[in-house]
Formats: C-alpha cells, structure tokens, sequence
C-alpha cells in the first residue's frame, strides 16, 4: 500500500476496479484546511481519463510494474505489434494505451511497464520527442510573417502537425510527444 506522498507521473493504481495510470497530480496545501492531491489518470483498458482529488495520507492501492523496452514494428487496424529488444518477444497493443499513436514511427524504441502479477502490459511510454519528415506542407505566404504564423503540416506517421512558415516538404523536424508540438526543424 501507498499514500498520496507517493503519487507521481507514470504511477499505476488500482482504483475502482480498473487500473489507471496517473498523468498528471499537484499537491495543494491549502492555507486553510487538509492538504489534497489532484490528480489526472488515464484507464489502461478503456484510455478513459478521470480527474479525481484524494485527501492527504489517502492509502492507495499501487500495481507493481516492471519496464521494459520495446521497439515499434508496425500497425494492423487499431493493434500496434511491439518486439522485446532483450528477448525478441512480440506483444501487440491496442491503440488506447499508447499516447501518441500517430506520432509513432516503425523503429521507434519505446518503454512498455507490464504487469508484474499478470504479465499484461499496461502502458507505452514514448520518448520524450521524435524525429520525423514532413510529407506535405503548403507553401508559406511572404509577408505573412509579422507574428508566429504556423501552417498545418503532414508528416511521414499521417499526423498533422502546426509548423512555422519556413517549413516545406522533405524537411525533418523534432515533434514533442506529449503535446504534439513543433520543437525545431533538424538538419543532416
């Protein structure tokens, strides 16, 4: 058993009858009354999230997990299939439990936390950016360029991403998994 002082990003409990994984928390103190944590969680088998407020030393149920890493081959409709990089072991996944599925590139070697009392996976942790060509982009306006304008483009997964101006096709630019967001154009 754990308390709400044990409550961070990428922690897996048993709440509810389900397992959710906690996306976000802060601990609020406020000046008057007990403290509270607020947290954001994500359900592992519906991708559900729950915004939930749990009072200070609240005992938590936590699930063991183990992490390991696995490298992204390829999609098949909504499943995702993973390989094991230490046992070549393949899993597949379904599209709820990854963050960012369309961000994914065959290749990609992302972190999976399995249950350790199951052995089922539970979550896809991806890095923290990628590396991707941009497919198709519209040409940027001159003169258009006063403020930050940003442009929709498509890159090589199909994701659509905004993008500055100066971006055009065939560039590669860094992506921010957990936003979504442009970081910078990467060169050769």
């Amino acid at each position: 058993m754990a308390t709400t002082s044990d409550i961070r990003n990428g922690l897996c409990i048993k709440y509810n009858n389900d397992i959710y994984k906690i996306v976000e928390f802060l601990h609020v103190k406020p000046g008057k009354g007990p403290a509270f944590v607020r947290t954001k969680m994500r359900s592992v088998t519906t991708g559900r999230i729950l915004e939930n407020t749990f009072s200070a030393g609240h005992k938590i149920e936590d699930v063991r997990v183990e992490t390991h890493t696995f490298q992204y081959l390829y999609p098949e409709g909504n499943d995702f299939h993973f390989m094991n990089t230490e046992t070549f072991e393949q899993i597949t996944l379904d599209r709820n439990a990854l963050d960012a599925p369309d961000l994914l590139k065959e290749g990609t070697n992302v972190m999976v936390q399995i249950n350790t009392e199951t052995d089922t996976p539970l979550s896809v942790d991806m890095p923290a950016s990628v590396v991707l060509q941009v497919t198709y982009a519209e040409p940027g306006v001159k003169g258009n360029t006063a403020t930050n304008a940003t442009k929709p483009a498509t890159v090589e997964t199909g994701a659509s991403v905004n993008v500055p101006l100066f971006i055009e096709e065939g560039d590669k630019i860094k992506i921010d998994t957990t936003s979504g967001n442009y970081i910078e154009r990467v060169k050769e």
